[in-house]
């Protein structure tokens, strides 16, 4: 047994003595409740549950059918519910205590652990899914499926195993440590048919989907943020094998040529997008791809990013990039373009997530499109629209409450009460 797998166990121990979570029959009734796909309110709300899926969710005078004996009464007098929310960029095992030269000092074995401390952050957060884009040793696929089998509490993880990206490249290489320690990244895949071997290695190991980079990055060391990365050969060569294998491709792109590649290449979302030009956004909107533009992490780079040890070569590509981000959000929603919430969380404090809803209406969105980018629309970009996303007959029990409305004040999401996940009660209202 690695030691990964015992660290794995011993975590699952200690969930063990403090109670493994089952799904209960249940009614939850509330003051209202959103409707995320019409962006409105339902008053006197209230969702049956059975065996962790919705049963019915709406107006509680409306109800037609009978409520189970055993159902577990859930009184959430003075709340709003919603569907749990949907982070469709975080790094799960990773952490903004460990910037710059100090992630040196972080062993696969540690990685693990922060993984499991951050899962259940995010999920007492309200995030009840999370899409991991780049984890190295596939320590995001222990961390999925400890949760999956109920070791560890957390959200509902789809994962990329190890970024894919070319020799010295922001995904996939080692760009820290000088030339003669002879390293190079586990992603690091040069050439069409390179880039198909490590797609086939990470769905052999547990991948849910396939992270790729084509621009340079903020805090790689020695790339240039919107350098183009990947030709769109190879791009094309990585995206159809993964589609052939029914996985989605995530890009990570800043510069706008970048992300023209990538677009062409059929890639299904794009990762930050900071530099997007019209015919960007135009690919965007033919192709249907997802825009993930994390508008909030600037302002911790910014702010705090030098005291966390990020290095001054990277602040100042973040000084370059901000802005131009926040603007070209704003532009690609007026255009038109699908977008989802992604945070990139990891590079600031996990369960922090939710302070992106209050930019995303600051530079564009309505609250309602705020909550659609992390419901309704991240549950489409992961092609599971038909489970989570939304409070629904047949879809999985995925509830958080807050008090107050979201649709007028969207950063109380920012505070969350009360959180279910399938049907079980990770965090309850005192």
């Amino acid at each position: 047994m690695t030691l990964m797998s015992r660290l794995l166990t011993a975590a699952a121990a200690v969930f063990a003595i403090t109670g493994t979570a089952h799904a209960q029959n249940a009614f939850v009734t509330a003051d209202r409740m959103v409707d995320v796909e019409s962006g409105r309110l339902i008053e006197n709300a209230a969702v049956l549950i059975e065996d962790g899926k919705v049963k019915f969710a709406g107006d509680m005078s409306t109800v037609r059918m009978a409520i189970p004996e055993d159902a577990t009464r859930i009184d959430l007098s003075g709340y709003t519910l919603l569907p749990g929310l949907i982070d469709m960029h975080v790094h799960l095992t990773s952490s903004s205590d460990y910037h710059g030269y100090r992630g040196l000092a972080l062993s696969d074995e540690m990685s693990a652990i922060i993984g499991v401390v951050n899962a259940q952050t995010t999920l007492d957060a309200g995030f009840t899914t999370v899409r991991n884009v780049g984890a190295g040793s596939f320590g995001d696929v222990a961390l999925r499926d400890a949760i999956n089998q109920g070791m560890i509490p957390g959200p509902r993880m789809f994962v990329s195993g190890p970024s894919i990206g070319i020799t010295g490249g922001h995904c996939s290489d080692n760009n820290l440590l000088p030339e003669e320690y002879k390293l190079e990244g586990e992603g690091v895949a040069d050439g069409p048919w390179a880039a198909r071997s490590a797609v086939r290695k990470n769905i052999k190991y547990g991948a849910d989907l396939i992270k790729t980079c084509s621009t340079g990055g903020v805090l790689s060391k020695g790339t240039k943020v919107g350098a183009p990365q990947y030709t769109v050969e190879e791009l094309t060569a990585l995206t159809e094998e993964a589609h052939s294998h029914g996985l989605k491709v995530a890009s990570h792109a800043h510069g706008a040529e970048g992300i023209r590649n990538a677009l062409m290449a059929g890639v299904d979302t794009i990762e930050h997008a900071s530099f997007i030009d019209d015919e960007g956004i135009r690919l965007a909107k033919k192709n249907g791809a997802y825009l993930s533009m994390d508008i909030y992490v600037t302002e911790y780079i910014l702010g705090e990013g030098e005291a966390a040890g990020i290095l001054e070569e990277s602040l100042e590509k973040e000084r370059m990039t901000g802005q131009t981000q926040r603007d070209n959000f704003r532009k690609a929603h007026e255009a038109g373009v699908k977008m989802v919430l992604g945070t990139d969380a990891g590079v600031y404090p996990h369960g922090q997530n939710a302070r992106q809803l209050s930019r995303m209406t600051r530079f564009g969105m309505t609250s309602a499109e705020a909550l659609q980018a992390a419901t309704v629309n991240a549950a489409d970009a992961l092609g599971k629209g038909d489970t989570i996303g939304k409070l629904a007959p047949g879809y999985f029990a995925d509830i958080i409450a807050v008090q107050g409305n979201p649709l007028d004040y969207i950063s109380i999401l920012e505070s969350v009460d009360f959180v279910m996940k399938e049907g079980v009660v990770y965090k309850s209202v005192d």
